[in-house]
């Protein structure tokens, strides 16, 4: 029997990173080796070297929309990656390359078609990031989330798949998750989830009301790299961290409800998991507006309360939240009612066919 390779990429974000993982196990079970090729100091390096799958790394420049003197040298880190990824890909000899967004996957994905590696990318938003857009050329295929995507895919390329979600995140365990969290009162659990970045403005309109907060609830903080506040380090029904991957499925499974950023990914999990949410999209000033379109889609839908970034304060997410449990069996029915399911078993289909398995 033949044995098949495939090499993985995408970072900058836990968002192009963590689909990738939700397809792992699949992948292995159809005896798939993997291998993935990321930046040398992105998220992903961590996230990926502790799932013990090899890794290697090459140089990336950042894709910017604005204006920046980095955007003249960029394209030198472009070309670099461009010929480290075919070195590595010459060595490798994969089957097949699965790309899931962020700047590093461009100079693979381009190193994989000048070798005519059939190529798989995935986007998790409405509408194509910058690095999917300039890498879809040289792809085969560009998997999509929304339906509302394929509009925007040029040469037929486009194949609605849904989003991969890990099996583990469906499966967590809730008095796991309260042992880990070691919360002394059974209140409500009140989760935020900031992006594995954070984001400044959610973490200080949580923390100004959180004496409120914890009347009700006891508080999971996820606040990104460099936000800890160690003077809240020992307030109790409050826990405050980074990032955390092993212990989220447990943890989600104690929340009872979710204040989050709007990235796909993360969204989708919300929804498969059937979770109360509030959605506060990264301001289109600050963005590309990908995630306000997200958000806006699934405010549509029923299945999401949105507040706009530019108008949030600590006033109103103290109403909101009040709002949304009063309101609570309305978007649980909607999101019940919801026929997207877990994209992994359409993206290996996609991956098979594209390896000639």
């Amino acid at each position: 029997m033949k044995k098949y390779k495939i090499i993985m990429t995408g970072g900058g974000s836990a968002g192009h990173v963590t689909p990738n993982l939700a397809l792992v196990p699949k992948l292995k079970e159809l005896g798939f080796e993997i291998k993935y090729i990321g930046s040398k100091n992105g998220i992903e390096k961590e996230i990926i070297t502790k799932e013990n799958i090899p890794y290697y790394s090459i140089s990336s420049g950042k894709l910017r929309r604005y204006f920046d003197i980095k955007n003249f040298t960029d394209p030198f880190k472009v070309l670099k990656g461009v010929m480290d990824a075919s070195r590595i890909l010459s060595k490798e000899k994969p089957d097949v390359i699965f790309s899931k967004g962020g700047f590093v996957t461009v100079p693979v994905v381009i190193a994989a078609s000048m070798k005519k590696i059939p190529v798989v990318s995935h986007e998790s938003d409405l509408t194509p990031g910058l690095a999917n857009k300039i890498a879809s050329p040289f792809c085969d295929t560009l998997c999509v989330t929304f339906p509302e995507s394929l509009k925007y895919i040029k040469d037929n390329k486009g194949k609605l798949t849904g989003t991969p979600i890990r099996e583990d995140l469906l499966k967590g365990d809730k008095e796991r998750g309260r042992k880990f969290c070691n919360f002394k009162e059974n209140k409500k659990v009140l989760m935020i989830i900031g992006g594995s970045l954070g984001s400044k403005i959610i973490n200080e309109s949580v923390r100004k009301i959180l004496n409120e907060i914890l009347k009700e609830y006891n508080v999971i903080h996820l606040c990104g790299k460099g936000n800890l506040d160690e003077s809240l380090k020992n307030l109790e029904g409050y826990r405050q961290y980074e990032y955390i991957s092993e212990e989220l499925p447990d943890l989600m499974a104690l929340a009872d409800l979710v204040i989050s950023r709007a990235g796909a990914n993360t969204i989708f999990e919300l929804l498969a998991l059937r979770k109360l949410n509030i959605l506060i999209p990264l301001s289109a000033n600050a963005s590309r507006g990908d995630q306000v379109l997200n958000a806006n889609s699934f405010e549509k839908s029923g299945y999401s309360m949105v507040i706009k970034e530019e108008e949030l304060n600590s006033e109103l997410l103290l109403k909101s939240i009040k709002d949304l449990e009063k309101n609570r069996e309305k978007y649980l029915n909607s999101m019940k009612m919801s026929k997207i399911g877990n994209g992994v078993n359409n993206i290996i289909d996609i991956i098979k066919k594209s390896a000639n398995i």
